[in-house]
């Protein structure tokens, strides 16, 4: 779909939780974008307006649960930041000749199964583009394709999140990985392998960037237990249950691991074992020559805490800025599923305070 006049490209907001709302922020105040309509699936956030809702002064646009009301406004792009992808709403979305530029568990559409195919088939119908990133997945698998661009011989390349995410309040999100559960629970395994599927797709995708076809594709699994009770001000994990969980997604070619996608999560001080953790993303390229990057991030000198919880913001923007930096790109890239290796690399414009 082509860009809007006067090269402002008009955004549809999907969904303002803890990522939509860092969406929003960023959108509303990039003068190359404008905001003109926002879906809210909670009942109580129809109606109100969207500043209100992500914590910033009213912006006159009201967020609505009315699906074609929001086509019908012909966006350049739609946000899509909810918790888990709907295949059927982004179907919808793409049909409509609408692009899209989405946080919520999509890379390359692998991670869909069957469902892959109708949204090939749906920006086909609609002339549109799908594009899925984050920190990770995604930025990082940049970052692991701009290691191995130095290398004359690749080896194998492996990307690892290694954080304490105590502080992070989504109870929804983390149950779904496994937290809570009995380490010899026999449903574990399946669950961190599906709830942490679109780790997957950035294995396929760092394939495709490496030019190689993999014989397989699978997932490796890890918890550990507190000993602790933890409260999470929400929830809270019983001691002996879970609160640290690791998925490792492997490509392999015959019997060589080329790609490893790899996550550590821990929460609290009480693990058993006591996982070490990196506190950020290292990207490790073993060739000729072997580079290995650590990127870490830290709150800008006047940032202000009240709580260890208040630095999960810093991983919402670090979410949500990878698919909103994006948008320009996607716009004028070729209709279908893309990434990375489809499109110009989206340029950090319009966010210096002037």
């Amino acid at each position: 779909m082509q860009a809007s006049r006067d090269n402002v490209l008009r955004i549809v907001q999907w969904t303002t939780g803890n990522v939509g709302q860092r969406s929003v922020r960023a959108v509303v105040s990039n003068p190359q974008l404008e905001l003109i309509g926002c879906y809210a699936w909670a009942p109580d956030k129809v109606g109100r307006d969207v500043g209100e809702l992500c914590g910033i002064d009213p912006i006159g646009v009201l967020a609505t649960n009315e699906v074609d009301a929001l086509l019908a406004l012909q966006p350049d792009c739609v946000v899509y930041n909810p918790k888990w992808p709907d295949v059927d709403q982004m179907v919808r979305i793409l049909e409509a000749g609408i692009n899209i530029t989405a946080t919520a568990g999509f890379i390359t559409g692998h991670a869909l199964g069957d469902d892959r195919q109708r949204v090939i088939d749906a920006c086909e119908r609609g002339g549109s583009s799908i594009f899925g990133s984050g920190m990770n997945p995604g930025f990082a698998n940049l970052l692991g394709m701009v290691g191995a661009g130095l290398c004359d011989r690749i080896d194998a390349i492996r990307m690892l999140e290694s954080v304490d995410s105590t502080g992070y309040d989504s109870a929804d999100t983390e149950l779904s990985v496994g937290y809570g559960r009995l380490p010899e629970d026999p449903d574990l395994p399946a669950l961190i392998e599906r709830g942490t599927a679109v780790f997957g797709d950035a294995v396929h995708l760092i394939a495709q960037a490496l030019g190689v076809e993999l014989d397989n594709v699978c997932c490796e699994t890890e918890v550990a237990v507190t000993t602790a009770d933890l409260d999470l001000g929400s929830w809270s994990i019983a001691a002996g249950h879970v609160a640290g969980v690791a998925a490792s997604w492997q490509g392999w070619i015959g019997d060589r691991k080329l790609i490893s996608c790899d996550v550590r999560w821990r929460k609290g001080r009480t693990l058993e074992p006591d996982w070490r953790v990196e506190h950020g993303y290292i990207v490790e390229v073993e060739g000729m020559p072997t580079v290995r990057s650590k990127l870490e991030v830290f709150p800008p000198a006047d940032f202000v805490a009240h709580s260890f919880a208040d630095y999960m913001v810093l991983g919402m923007v670090m979410t949500a800025m990878p698919a909103v930096n994006a948008i320009a790109s996607v716009c004028a890239a070729r209709p279908g599923i893309v990434t990375y290796l489809d499109m110009a690399l989206p340029a950090p414009s319009g966010w210096v305070r002037t």
